[in-house]
Formats: structure tokens, sequence, C-alpha cells
């Protein structure tokens, strides 16, 4: 039995409107018995940039030391089932209609959120299969946010913070912080990526009010490249491979879950090995195969990823180095394409402007491209779609250029759809 009526049903009944409360979610999850108070032991991520390699890499190092883990994670790219994973496998389509069905019932037509409900959905699947542990990513803030049930979690991490969601969040770094603090609990530890100042002030601030034991990037750990991969430095020193997502931002990723996993526990080869086998699609991945890739010259690599706010352009820039690229933009209309692009600008040869097909919220193709010709990109066209824009790139192109398409996590779940 496919889930995908059921969703459909409950987009429209309700829409991805973000209306943050916990009153509705809490009156559902009451009404449901509280599963939230019956999982396991819960790691609880917020943050702007890097949720959910952080939370790959502790699944693969919590896998690899034979733990049974549960993960919650959205947006999903190409199928909802994405979202919640059960011991290593995304749910299936029988499982989660039912519970659907169920907080249908339950709800009986109460105001709620779609995100609302899902999260309910996943709280429902977790309770009612057995666990080591359960990875938990907020939606966008913390505070708020539906996730925030969890009364007790084993441990908090805390990623990097940037401008993103400032109609919702605040328009500083310290209230986008105060809202993602919003998930610390009294005495639990809490581990923190790498921080701007402000928001570094906010995190120890409230670490300190609640009296909850700090692990924090340049204080309590560092993480940085030694010989052919990385040295930790925390409760304990390790010395640990590269990490298998590319570039040198998730550096402070893999940090930020080796730092986890030592307030958990885990052991220094389980963590060596989550390091390196661990996968988080549209993260600069690499695309092998699909219409897109076979409409390139053989050698021309390309790549995807969902970054599409300012420190995502910045940690692009980081993996581009000294190369050229061909750039493939599409962006939402509640994005910024030239705070993005301006970071990356220099490195583009060609840059194709495009819609996000089906997206209401996508931004023009003209708006994108007007952006691109704003921080100095000078070859700049406009295409359909990703398709065309791929093709558009096909002459000139060189195996030596790669070809990226990038700018919304939304465009990403249209290019694995077909491509993936």
């Amino acid at each position: 039995m496919s889930a995908d009526p059921i969703l459909e049903r409950l987009k429209s009944l309700h829409p991805k409107a973000i209306d943050m409360s916990l009153d509705r979610v809490r009156a559902l999850m009451r009404a449901l018995g509280d599963p939230q108070d019956a999982l396991a032991p819960v790691v609880h991520v917020a943050g702007t940039n890097g949720k959910g390699s952080t939370i790959a890499y502790l699944r693969a190092m919590l896998e690899a030391q034979g733990g049974r883990v549960h993960v919650y994670t959205s947006p999903h790219l190409v199928r909802f089932n994405e979202r919640i994973r059960l011991a290593g496998r995304l749910i299936d389509d029988e499982a989660l209609s039912g519970i659907l069905e169920e907080i249908e019932r339950v709800n009986a037509g109460a105001p709620i959120t779609f995100f609302e409900i899902t999260t309910a959905a996943a709280f429902l699947a977790f309770a009612r299969s057995p666990a080591d542990c359960v990875l938990l990513e907020t939606g966008m803030g913390g505070r708020l946010d539906a996730t925030n049930l969890v009364r007790r979690p084993a441990a908090i991490a805390l990623t990097p913070i940037s401008l993103d969601h400032m109609q919702y969040l605040g328009e500083t770094l310290a209230l986008i912080a105060g809202e993602k603090a919003g998930i610390m609990k009294p005495a639990v530890p809490t581990a923190v990526g790498m921080q701007p100042a402000e928001a570094a002030a906010v995190f120890d601030a409230r670490g300190a009010e609640l009296g909850a034991p700090m692990f924090r990037h340049g204080r309590e750990w560092t993480i940085g490249p030694a010989g052919s991969g990385l040295r930790y430095a925390g409760r304990k020193t390790l010395d640990l491979p590269m990490p298998a997502l590319p570039g040198p931002h998730q550096f402070g990723n893999a940090g930020l879950a080796v730092a986890v996993a030592e307030i958990l526990g885990v052991a220094p080869d389980a963590m060596a090995a989550g390091l390196a086998r661990a996968e988080w699609p549209a993260r600069l991945q690499r695309l092998t195969h699909g219409p897109m890739v076979e409409a390139l010259p053989g050698g021309v690599p390309l790549f995807l990823d969902g970054g599409h706010n300012e420190a995502a352009g910045e940690a692009l820039a980081g993996w581009i180095g000294d190369r050229r690229i061909d750039l493939v933009f599409g962006m939402l209309s509640t994005k910024d394409p030239a705070t993005f692009l301006r970071h990356i600008a220099g490195r583009v040869r060609r840059l194709r402007a495009i819609p996000i097909v089906g997206e209401p919220l996508s931004r023009p193709a003209s708006e994108i491209a007007s952006a691109a010709r704003s921080v100095g990109i000078a070859d700049v066209a406009e295409a359909v779609d990703e398709n065309a824009a791929v093709a558009s790139l096909a002459a000139a192109a060189d195996p030596a250029v790669p070809v990226l398409v990038c700018g919304s996590l939304y465009l990403c779940g249209r290019v694995l759809a077909a491509n993936g």
C-alpha cells in the first residue's frame, strides 16, 4: 500500500505553511499516548548548516558499533519515506500508511501543520520498534520545533549557525542561535560545532543557565587535517580517516559527530569506520548515471548540492578551491542568490539560471540571472529546466571543469528522481 495518497491528502488539508508553536503537536501527542516519552536514547540536533551530514556520520558510527539506530530528518529529496529510518531501513509504505491513518483518526480534523503530523508519525514509528539510539533533526528552529517535545535527550548537538529563515527565527545570529538553543535541556551534555562569536555567546550562556556540560569546538575539542586524515583532540586524541563526504567544511561536521560519539561512549574504531562510510545524498554528490550524466561528454564530472544560504556558498568555495566550475543554479524566492553566489563568482566559468519546476516558491530564472551578473559572473544564460541547462553546457564542456547543479534541496530532489 502506497502512502502517497495519504500524504497528498495531508498536504491539501495542512499546507506547507509554517506556524511555530508547540500547543497543537503537544495535544496530538498526548492523544496518541505520548510516544516521544518511550523512545530509545535521543540525540537531538539543531543548527543552520550541517545537521544532515552530522547525523549521517553519527548513524554510520553507531551502526559500525552494531547499534540499531532510528533517524528522523527533513526535508526528503525524492520520497517522503526518506525522513523516517527504522534501524537502518527507510520506513516502508505499509507501515507509514498505517501510522498516518491512525494519526488522522486521532487528530480528528483539528488544526495541525504537515511537519507536526509527520513528526508525530516518526515518534510513533520509533516508539514501536526497538533501537539503541534515535537521531532526531529539528525542522527549522528549535525552541518551538515539533521535535522539541523530547523531555530529556541523551545528548544535544548544535551545528554551525548562519543567517537563514530570518523571517521566522530573527534577523541576527544571536536571535537565531537563541531559537536553536531552545532544544538544550538541564544537565544534558551539549556538543557545539564551529560558531560565529555571537552564536557561541548565546550557547555558552544557555549552557551555564541549564548546568549543561558543554563540549565546544575550539575549547573542549578540535579537529583538523593530519597526514592523510584528521586528528581529533577531545577527551581523547584520535587519528581518523578523511570523512566520506567531500569538502573541507565536512571536517567540522565530522568533528561534531565525534564529539557526540564520545559523549555516547562509542568506540574509536567505530568512529573511524563511520567517518569513512557515511552517506548523505545531495551534498556534493557525484552523479554517475542518468540522462543528465549522459548529456555531457565523457569524463565531465557532474555534481549535486542542496546548499542554499550564505554559509553554504562559503563551504562550496572551499570545495572548489582553485578550479573553475560550470553552474546550473535554481533557488527558492525565500533565499538570496547574490549572497550565495558572491562567494564563488570568481570561480564560475558559465552559469545557467533555471526555475525549479513544480515548486510554487521558485525564484524566476530571470532574477537568478540578474543576481549572477550583479556579482560579476559574465557568461550567464537562462534555461527552462535543469536538463536544458546541462544540455547547453555540453558544448565546450571540459573534463577539468566540473558541472555543479545547486541552490536548493527541492531542485536536488528533482534531479535525483531522474538521475539518482
